[in-house]
């Protein structure tokens, strides 16, 4: 069998914690920004984990699986 390849742009927007979970970073954080609220602004620049419906489907693209 071949070895599978990881998917390049899952590459590049998620890392995994010391603990194996999957990191990622908040979207809608990257224009329009004028008509956000600073506390929503705030709240997206912060990382947060991989929701565990979307697990599999990321390990699948990091050919972790």
């Amino acid at each position: 069998m071949p070895k599978i390849k990881t998917n390049s742009g899952a590459k590049k927007r998620f890392t995994l914690t010391g603990t194996g979970k999957i990191k990622r970073k908040h979207a809608f954080h990257s224009h329009i920004l004028t008509k956000k609220t600073k506390k929503q602004k705030r709240n997206l620049c912060y990382s947060t984990l991989v929701s565990l419906t979307d697990v599999n489907q990321v390990k699948e693209l990091l050919a972790m699986k």
